[in-house]
């Protein structure tokens, strides 16, 4: 059995709610669920690129909490 690691992408809106995409990886797959949401999708190539896309799109979650 694959052993499972974990991550997360969080943003910020222009209001100031954190919003965070979880990204699981087992093996080559990684799947991707937002707390705010509920949105899910399994991923191979780019995983964190597709949950700042998401938070961006749907969230409007921009402001990256790591960048002063």
């Amino acid at each position: 059995m694959p052993s499972m690691t974990t991550s997360k992408v969080s943003r910020w809106d222009q209001h100031g709610r954190e919003h965070v995409v979880h990204v699981r990886k087992a093996g080559v797959q990684r799947q991707l669920r937002c707390d705010t949401c509920g949105w899910g999708k399994r991923v191979q190539f780019l995983p964190w690129l597709k949950a700042e896309e998401h938070l961006a799109g749907e969230h409007q979650a921009t402001v990256d909490p790591s960048v002063p």
